[in-house]
């Protein structure tokens, strides 16, 4: 399996990155957390499921750029 060099590299670097985020986000359990009295939050639930939101929406941006067209490939509509 070869590494991935330039744009690509950064891209997986970058998607590596969120999904390792994600899955902190995800355990940290906010609707369990929602359930508690709010003097017993850690974190606020609710910034939780917005970073969440805000990181898959992330991840699919990376999936774009890698998969999509790229600047003066055939049919991207640039010259």
């Amino acid at each position: 399996m070869s590494a991935p060099s330039g744009e690509h590299g950064f891209l997986h670097e970058l998607q590596i990155e969120v999904e390792a985020e994600v899955v902190e986000v995800e355990w940290s359990r906010p609707a369990e957390a929602a359930a508690l009295p709010v003097a017993d939050w850690q974190f606020d639930p609710t910034d939780a499921e917005r970073e969440e939101i805000a990181l898959r929406g992330l991840l699919d941006a990376v999936e774009v750029l890698e998969n999509g067209p790229h600047p003066g490939d055939p049919g991207d509509g640039r010259r």
